[in-house]
């Protein structure tokens, strides 16, 4: 008797995944809920584990294939048997997978490594064929597929192209800007001597999401950046002074993340429209201050959201931070966590970065660049003094955010970290 081997549910908005690799091969023996798979969706990496003890059967999905929630990616064996004859069954047909998909279609929900049981494989596609889910939706919606620019594989329509058409209503026209991040021409070739030192390496999904979520932001919003520089004298000698002790009640380091983060709270119920965005024809306020925090990985940059973070103190915000920055790195960010941003932060001065423009994390309407800090010659009292500054950059959308509201913006920020007894006081 065989075990299937599906994917689970991938969460809100996300259809499929790219099979980043198998971690047993074919024989090799398993444990219940050991690791077999990675699989590589726009958002983030997970693991699908073993959904019981035996012997890895045939691997139907290869590594860098395309596969949609539910697919069939191969079996559990009994260790004791004969792992030919129990190989997992076949696909079924393109009808009767549709039948079944419409009889009990998969329901999406937060990410999870549960639903093992009986997810109906996925079906090999004819050509012009978007799969059941997205047939079905059309049939619901009214929606023509074929008016779409689809994001998946081959430009194929998914069911997060159709729910985003459905929220804009059945006679919206179709996006302009194309959503696959590609090339508009073919690359030209190179020469011979230049290719053989060449190396072509596939996109993963998360990467290709950064592109076109970039490109798209580029496209939409009508993007600003304005600057300005802060004093960091007065955080840094605070920050030098509680830090130890900090650290010591409350587990974790003294950064300066927390502090941004309560100047920009302060600086979003000053400046609203900088925590809005855009729905159709309205705007769209947020009383509520989810702070997305941005963390660069070897697999690319990540946003985790602090939820309400004028709910916490700095040193909440700095615990927050620190766990979301491990779960980064080792690849363990779920889906939820990276969800429902109303502002974002980065901080480019970890790398060295003295000043950027950073791109909007749509719909968001405002990102808070950080940079490094060096001293810098500064007028004080008639004379010139060597400070520790910053420079900040706040990057806008100009169709929701005027120039004045940019800039009061970026100065109580400023005002809040040059006196962080503000931030503590809560003024």
């Amino acid at each position: 008797m065989a075990t299937d081997i599906v994917v689970p549910t991938l969460g809100e908005s996300v259809s499929e995944a790219t099979i980043g690799r198998w971690f047993k091969k074919p024989g090799d023996t398993v444990a219940a809920d050991e690791p077999l798979v990675e699989l590589e969706t726009d958002k983030v990496t997970l693991e699908v584990n073993a959904p019981a003890a035996g012997q890895l059967g045939e691997i139907l999905a290869k590594d860098g294939e395309t596969v949609e929630a539910g697919a069939l990616l191969g079996s559990i064996v009994e260790a004791s048997g004969d792992a030919k004859a129990a190989a997992p069954k076949k696909a079924e047909a393109p009808a009767e997978a549709s039948k079944k998909a419409d009889a009990a279609p998969a329901t999406e929900s937060s990410a999870a490594y549960g639903n093992h049981g009986d997810a109906a494989p996925q079906a090999t596609r004819e050509s012009g064929d978007h799969g059941p889910a997205v047939a079905k939706m059309a049939r619901e919606s009214g929606i023509d597929p074929a008016t779409l620019n689809g994001s998946g594989k081959d430009g194929r329509v998914t069911k997060g192209d159709m729910l985003e058409a459905s929220a804009k209503g059945p006679s919206a026209p179709a996006p302009a800007p194309a959503r696959e991040a590609k090339p508009a021409a073919p690359r030209a070739p190179s020469k011979p001597d230049d290719a053989a030192r060449e190396e072509r390496v596939r996109m993963t999904k998360l990467r290709q999401t950064i592109a076109r979520r970039l490109k798209d932001a580029q496209d939409t919003a009508a993007m600003l950046t304005t600057f300005n520089d802060v004093d960091m004298s007065a955080v840094m000698a605070m920050r030098s002074q509680y830090k130890d002790i900090f650290e010591k009640k409350h587990g974790t380091k003294l950064g300066f993340m927390g502090f941004f983060t309560k100047a920009v709270i302060g600086a979003l119920k000053d400046v609203p429209a900088v925590n809005a965005e855009i729905d159709g024809q309205d705007l769209v306020y947020k009383n509520y201050y989810h702070i997305g925090i941005a963390v660069g990985t070897d697999k690319g940059l990540v946003v985790p959201v602090v939820r309400d973070a004028d709910d916490l103190s700095i040193a909440g915000i700095e615990k927050k931070i620190a766990g979301f920055g491990k779960k980064a790195r080792d690849g363990k960010l779920s889906i939820d966590e990276m969800q429902g941003g109303t502002f974002t932060i980065t901080n480019g001065g970890i790398y060295g970065s003295l000043m950027s423009t950073p791109i909007l994390n749509a719909p968001q309407s405002g990102i808070l660049g950080m940079h490094r800090i060096e001293e810098r010659p500064v007028v004080r009292a008639g004379k010139i003094e060597a400070r520790p500054m910053m420079y900040l950059a706040l990057s806008y959308d100009h169709r929701i955010v005027d120039g004045k509201e940019a800039v009061t913006f970026l100065v109580r920020v400023k005002e809040a970290l040059e006196d962080p007894a503000r931030l503590v006081l809560d003024l």
